[in-house]
């Protein structure tokens, strides 16, 4: 499994590439405003400056919802670096834009997709990437990551080639959970993926053979 940060600061992308297990980023506006990145002139530039940090696809999401909006923002977008995706809203003319940019090889990741009927137009539409929000899913007492087993089901019955990004992950359970269900990639705050490295255990054992080494060597001295 692939593993994105789903962020726009270049601080937090950089720690997660230095860790050796970054693949991608994916972001948004709203990412974008939180990191005090305003303008679209500034965003583009932001976009550019993450293709510099990664090596993997980044994830640039469309404003516009009518067809004709969404294909000038996305060609706008794939034209600044061979890494963007265009990221589509899963909306009827998202799905027109989807079959749009298949046919004219530019990358493509389905975003706000909440259904498996969802995920399976925006295959069929050829989207590269499918985007299903499981954490917001768990906010309606549903668990979010059963979409990602439906998901993987169905398109593995058909061959679909459209990877499966998990993306509102917030913890590291849901990542988890995403890699026993089969996502093809998960998306989530830096946090998330540090939280991995993290068990009670691996803490006591580790001051344990520490301070094991220091009598040791005390005795030795």
């Amino acid at each position: 499994m692939q593993f994105f940060i789903d962020t726009a600061n270049l601080d937090e992308i950089k720690e997660a590439q230095a860790l050796g297990v970054l693949d991608g980023v994916t972001t948004n506006p709203t990412l974008m405003m939180k990191d005090g990145v305003s303008g679209d002139e500034n965003q583009r530039q932001r976009y550019l400056d993450i293709c510099e940090v990664v090596e993997g696809d980044v994830s640039a999401e469309v404003i516009a919802t009518d067809f004709e909006g969404i294909i000038k923002e996305g060609e706008q977008l794939a034209a600044l670096h061979p890494q963007i995706v265009v990221k589509v809203p899963m909306i009827k003319d998202g799905i027109k834009a989807l079959k749009y940019f298949s046919d004219k090889g530019i990358k493509t990741n389905c975003t706000l997709v909440f259904s498996p009927g969802q995920a399976l137009l925006a295959a069929k539409a050829g989207a590269t990437y499918v985007s299903p929000f499981i954490g917001r899913i768990d906010d309606t007492t549903i668990d979010g990551a059963e979409l990602i087993a439906q998901i993987r089901h169905i398109f593995d019955n058909y061959g679909f080639e459209t990877q499966i990004l998990a993306a509102s992950i917030r913890n590291p359970m849901h990542i988890i959970k995403c890699a026993e269900f089969g996502a093809d990639v998960a998306t989530c705050p830096l946090s998330a993926i540090l939280g991995l490295m993290k068990h009670p255990l691996t803490d006591i054992g580790l001051a344990q053979f520490i301070a094991d080494y220091k009598k040791v060597n005390s005795v030795t001295a």
